[in-house]
Formats: structure tokens, C-alpha cells, sequence
């Protein structure tokens, strides 16, 4: 009985200690999420910006997500983790993994010319002779090039409207009327084809394809074209069903009907100046609508698959993801200083910085966002604002926010390892 008695207590003494280390560290989390809230307050009275979004996630989830500011400023609408908008580039990133997944069902090689799938020929006008293939719009190097025909034709707002502020008409880009709207391939094909309707050799660098990086958005759109084609499926369904759907993402979306427009925040070109809704025919490279809740569950999937532990492709799709697929003979003009710039090296649609960050920036117009992981540390951070950054000011308040966000997280982290 003396035993049982001295097992008996023994147990309760572990279970108590147990209990209270748990208490500790619960208390101490709770102290830093706070603590990193309040610090965002702050931030957030700058003034600059109207409302963000953030998360701080690792491979086993969130650390963190909160949202700041407001979502409406005339209604005074708290912006939350679960308020939705659109993150600008940042959505290439679900190219990428689109396309390895395509690759993965047979329906295409990333190494495949993209004429074998396109309704209208595609060729450079420097270099007729050359193929253009899945892997050089992938990484940037297709020669493709962004002419003044995709600021000024592919914004489209939901609703027409009968006059806009001239902040807002001084955006570099256009909205046009809602009956502008088109399908993406005709799109492209007036941009792209010789014979297209907006068609200029500007749309082409003097660049031979596969050489040089040279950052498109009408390339990166094109991509989407080429995979939808090849698996005979609209791009958005397939993205939906094999990514967003996986993973949760159930307050995400392509478009407007798909998504809770009560959740949707308003877009500000300046604190004081409301943007109108506005979509994008080129969606896939801008236009993914998702909240910092649903995003930093995306970023923790691409923590675990850089580390091997992936849910949505294999482990090899993954790997040719992540790699840097380019030499420094492609960058011409590389920016070693800024840690995030996610131009240095370039993998299937996703970035690498100098200081070795893998993701990807965004802009639009009323939006901002930074999605990057650490793969030495596992640690990622989300941050996506409603307000564009007019100025050094916001640039600031912008950097604030995230060099908060880098603060903490490994603080957070080291309370869940221990």
C-alpha cells in the first residue's frame, strides 16, 4: 500500500508540474500576443494606412493572426484575420503550384513549348525562330514583357460608376467599364497574337527567351491560359479544387461570387479616397481574394513541403518548386540590399530574396502584400494592407508592421517548441 501510495503521488507531483509549466507558458504566450497586438495599434496610428492583415505561422500552423484598422473607414468596419481582399502577386505563387500539380497528372511538361496548347501562335519578334516554353513564362524569362496595353485594358470594375476621384485617375493603372470584362484567352490572344487587336513588339524584350528575367504579368497569365487549356478545366475550378479546397480555404476565391463580399474590405488609393471594386481579367496573377487566416494556412503548406512533409505533390513537384532555377548571368541588375526582394532568384512562380526568404511580394491598386518563409528557421510571415503606399510614409508604416511581425515570431515560435 506504501508503494501504491508513493506511485500515487509521484504521479500527481509530475501532473501538477506538468500542469503549471502549461499555465506558464500559456500565460507568457498570451503576454507576447498581446504584447504584439498593442505594438501593431501603435503602428497603425501612423496614420498611412487604413487596415491590415497578419499572420506569423510555422510548419505545424499559426502563431499568430490578427487583423488592424478598419476594413470601412466610413462605416468605422474593424478589419479582422478573416476580412477578405485581393493580394496582388502574391496569388502567382498558386501557378507555380498548379502547374507542378498538372505536370504531376500528365497533362503537361513544364519544358513544352506553349504553341502546342495555345489557339493562336505566340512568338518573340526579336527571335521568331526560338520557342517559348512553360518553363520560361514560369520563371520569368519568357521575353514576354508587361506593354502599356495591360495597365490600361485588364482592370475591370465590378460595378459601373459614374465618376472617380482624381487620386484615383493618377493610378498608373486604367479601370474600364464592367462590360469591358472578357474571357482571359481573348485577352491574351489581343495582346500576344501578331495579328491581335493591342498587339505591339513593345510586348517583347530584345532578350532571347530563356535568358534573362524579366518580370510579366501578362507571361505569368499567359501560364494559367496554357494549363487551363491543357487540363480542360477553367483555371479558378482547378486551383479550387486542388489547392484552396485541400487546404481550408474555404473564405477564398477568384472572383467576387465566390467569395462573402460583407467580408470584403474596401481598397483606398489614399487614406482619405475609397477605390472602387475592380477584378481583374488577368486574375491569376493578381487576383486571388483571401483573408490572413486562410493565407498563413497556405504558408504554412509551403513550410512543410520545403521541409518534406508536403500534402498537396509530391515530394519532387515540391522540390522543383522551391529550386532556383536561374544563374546570376540572368539578373543583370540585382538588388543585393533589400532582404525582400523577391526578384534575386526565381523557382516555378515563387521568389527568392538575397538573404535566402523564399515567397513573394504584391501590389495593386488600395492593396499591398509580403507573404515569406524562412526555410532555415521554418518561420513565415504574412502581412497585406487595404491602402496603397503613396509614400515614403507608408513605406514606413508598411516596414513597421513587418519588422513587428519578424520580432515575435521567433519569440512565439519558442514558446510552442519548448
Amino acid at each position: 500500500m506504501k508503494k501504491i501510495g508513493l506511485i500515487v503521488l509521484s504521479t500527481l507531483f509530475i501532473i501538477s508540474c506538468k500542469q503549471k509549466t502549461e499555465a506558464t507558458e500559456a500565460n507568457l504566450l498570451n503576454s507576447l500576443t498581446d504584447s504584439l497586438t498593442q505594438k501593431l495599434v501603435e503602428i497603425h496610428k501612423q496614420g498611412e494606412i487604413n487596415g491590415f492583415g497578419v499572420a506569423i505561422v510555422n510548419q505545424e500552423g499559426t502563431l499568430y493572426e490578427a487583423g488592424i484598422g478598419y476594413a470601412d473607414m466610413e462605416a468605422k468596419k474593424d478589419y479582422s484575420s478573416q476580412t477578405v481582399q485581393n493580394i496582388g502577386s502574391v496569388s502567382k505563387t498558386v501557378i507555380g503550384i498548379a502547374l507542378m500539380k498538372a505536370q504531376e497528372m500528365g497533362k503537361l511538361q513544364l519544358d513544352d513549348p506553349i504553341n502546342q496548347y495555345l489557339p493562336f501562335e505566340v512568338k518573340s519578334p526579336s527571335f521568331p525562330n526560338d520557342t517559348i516554353t512553360i518553363w520560361h513564362l514560369a520563371t520569368h524569362t519568357s521575353s514576354i514583357i508587361d506593354s502599356d496595353y495591360y495597365n490600361g485594358k485588364a482592370y475591370v470594375l465590378k460595378d459601373a460608376t459614374p465618376e472617380i476621384d482624381s487620386t484615383v485617375a493618377n493610378l498608373n493603372e486604367q479601370f474600364n467599364s464592367p462590360n469591358s470584362k472578357m474571357p482571359m484567352i481573348d485577352f491574351l490572344e489581343k495582346m500576344l497574337a501578331e495579328n491581335g487587336e493591342w498587339y505591339v513588339a513593345e510586348g517583347f524584350s530584345k532578350n532571347k527567351p530563356g535568358t534573362i528575367y524579366e518580370y510579366s504579368n501578362v507571361g505569368a497569365t499567359l501560364a494559367a491560359a496554357v494549363l487551363e487549356i491543357a487540363v480542360e478545366t477553367p483555371y479558378d475550378t482547378f486551383t479550387q479544387e486542388h489547392i484552396l479546397k485541400p487546404l481550408q480555404m474555404e473564405s477564398s476565391g477568384w472572383s467576387f461570387e465566390t467569395i462573402q463580399m460583407e467580408q470584403h474590405s474596401k481598397l483606398y488609393a489614399a487614406p482619405d479616397t475609397e477605390l472602387p471594386f475592380y477584378s481583374l481579367i488577368t486574375y491569376p496573377d493578381g487576383g486571388l481574394i483571401t483573408n490572413s487566416s486562410e493565407l498563413g494556412k497556405y504558408l504554412t503548406e509551403l513550410i512543410r513541403a520545403k521541409s518534406g512533409n508536403s500534402s498537396l505533390l509530391r515530394k519532387e513537384s515540391y522540390a522543383e518548386l522551391f529550386k532556383e532555377q536561374l544563374t546570376a548571368e540572368s539578373f543583370p541588375e540585382r538588388d543585393e540590399e533589400n532582404d525582400f526582394d523577391d526578384e534575386y532568384n526565381a523557382g516555378i512562380f515563387m521568389g527568392h530574396t538575397p538573404k535566402g526568404y523564399i515567397g513573394h511580394t504584391g501590389g495593386d491598386p488600395g492593396i499591398a502584400a509580403f507573404m515569406f518563409f524562412d526555410p532555415k528557421t521554418n518561420l513565415g510571415r504574412v502581412l497585406f494592407i487595404n491602402t496603397s503606399l503613396r509614400n515614403s510614409e507608408g513605406v514606413d508604416e508598411f516596414f513597421a508592421i513587418w519588422d513587428a511581425l519578424g520580432e515575435y515570431a521567433e519569440k512565439l515560435n519558442a514558446i510552442q517548441v519548448e
